[in-house]
C-alpha cells in the first residue's frame, strides 16, 4: 500500500512540473505581449513548438521556461513581469524572473540578450528578438536561429533538441549550407549519429 502511494504521489508531482513550466511560459509571454515587449521564446519550449507543429508525439518536456529579450527593454520588462507577480533577480551572471516569492532558480524565466554572447567562448551571439515566428500568441524564435543556437551551445541537452528535429524532419543535410564551417561539423554528428 505505501508504494503505491509514493508511486501516486510521484506521478502527481511529473504531471503538476509539466504544468507548471506551461503555465509559466504562457503567464511570462501574455505579460509580455501585453507590455509590447519584443521577446522570442528559446531553448526547450521554442524546440517543443516547432517539433509539435510537425508530430505532437515527439514533443518533449521541458524544465525550463527561456527568453530572449533585448537588455534595453529589460527595465520595462521587470515592470511588466513584477506586476503579473514574476520577481526579477540576477545572480551568478544570470538574469531570471523567480515565478513568485520564495521560488527557485529552476521556477523561473531564465532571459539571455540578444545580440549577446551567451558564453565569451561561444562563436556567435543569440539572435534578434525580431528574429521570430509566432505560433498561436507566442513570439517563438525561427526554425533556423534556434537551430544556430543550438549548435552554438552543444551541450547533450541541445545535441538531444536537434536529434527532436531531425526526427520530425524540420532539418536535414540540406541545412548543412547554411551554417559556418564549425557548426555545419557539428550538425553533421547528428547527422551521422541520430541516435545520440
Amino acid at each position: 500500500m505505501a508504494q503505491l502511494i509514493l508511486g501516486d504521489i510521484a506521478w502527481e508531482r511529473m504531471f503538476q512540473a509539466v504544468e507548471d513550466v506551461r503555465n509559466r511560459l504562457e503567464r511570462a509571454t501574455r505579460t509580455l505581449n501585453a507590455a509590447n515587449v519584443p521577446y522570442a521564446v528559446i531553448g526547450g519550449n521554442a524546440v517543443a513548438a516547432w517539433v509539435g507543429s510537425i508530430d505532437k508525439a515527439a514533443v518533449r518536456t521541458t524544465q525550463d521556461v527561456d527568453i530572449l529579450l533585448q537588455r534595453s527593454d529589460l527595465a520595462t520588462s521587470i515592470q511588466a513581469m513584477e506586476a503579473a507577480n514574476f520577481k526579477y533577480r540576477h545572480a551568478s551572471g544570470v538574469d531570471m524572473f523567480l515565478d513568485g516569492p520564495g521560488a527557485k532558480a529552476r521556477d523561473a524565466v531564465h532571459v539571455i540578450f540578444a545580440g549577446e554572447k551567451v558564453r565569451a567562448e561561444y562563436q556567435s551571439p543569440a539572435p534578434s528578438v525580431h528574429d521570430f515566428t509566432n505560433i498561436g500568441e507566442v513570439r517563438v524564435l525561427s526554425l533556423e536561429a534556434l537551430v544556430r543556437m543550438k549548435l552554438t551551445s552543444f551541450r547533450t541537452k541541445d545535441r538531444m533538441h536537434l536529434i527532436d528535429m531531425l526526427d520530425v524532419g524540420l532539418i536535414g543535410t540540406d541545412w548543412l549550407a547554411r551554417f559556418t564551417p564549425e557548426l555545419s561539423e557539428r550538425l553533421q554528428q547528428i547527422l551521422d549519429n541520430p541516435e545520440g
